[in-house]
């Protein structure tokens, strides 16, 4: 199995040991991202994704080795620690790179095969909304099989963490490594992301975006072919 792992920030604490904590439970080969470290810029409007190819997008050079790595990936884990009761400003950036890749626009049918995970911590709250920003991403790049995990860890860094939160963290790891790899070359789409699929379908064989629209026709999506099949 092949994991990569976008981390939130630059810093190693209680979200980036949870999210290695994962990686190394599962036994798997890793390549890790650090944001703004390994990619820094904004996304600034200029709709050239959308409208002509990502690959007129300003940054696309600097987003390439990330997006190499997300393709070549069988597991994504997305981990923030909640900055504001959100995921923090740099991997909000990241993710606002990817937008094209949406299935409102052009997703990939690999993402379709792929698993994925957010991780997020905070000294008190905002977990939840915090893995709803980066799930939201994940799913609509079609990923087949998202799984959230948020944790309160009453502390400002990974060594304040008390032993019996540590352990229970673990415990928790250690279900969702088993989940994963039990899933593992063989997840498959579910109805939500079928249907959201499908009506998608049905706006590109209308057309409104001529980039969007060669692409499904190109891929078969607008006719019989669907991208859990293939």
């Amino acid at each position: 199995m092949k994991a990569v792992i976008i981390h939130g920030q630059n810093h190693k604490g209680s979200t980036y040991h949870i999210a290695r904590m994962l990686t190394d439970k599962l036994d798997c080969a890793v390549t890790e991202f650090f944001l703004p470290r390994d990619f820094g810029e904004f996304c600034c409007g200029c709709l050239q994704c959308f409208g002509k190819s990502e690959t007129k997008c300003p940054h696309y050079q600097a987003l390439a080795p990330i997006t190499a790595a997300i393709d070549d990936a069988d597991l994504i884990i997305l981990a923030s620690p909640v900055y504001v009761y959100h995921a923090t400003g740099a991997m909000k950036a990241l993710l606002d790179h990817y937008g094209w890749r949406w299935m409102v626009h052009r997703p990939d049918e690999m993402m379709f095969r792929k698993q994925g995970v957010c991780i997020s911590t905070a000294a008190g709250a905002g977990m939840k909304s915090t893995n709803k920003d980066m799930a939201d991403s994940l799913f609509f790049w079609g990923i087949a099989k998202t799984y959230k995990y948020g944790v309160a860890v009453s502390a400002v860094d990974w060594n304040s963490v008390s032993e019996k939160k540590k352990r229970s963290i673990e415990k928790a790891v250690d279900a969702l490594a088993q989940k994963i790899t039990a899933k593992h070359g063989r997840v498959s789409s579910g109805l939500k992301t079928k249907g959201f699929f499908n009506i998608m379908r049905l706006l590109q064989k209308r057309g409104w975006n001529e980039a969007d629209v060669a692409y499904w026709k190109e891929k078969g999506w607008t006719g019989k072919k669907r991208p859990w099949r293939e």
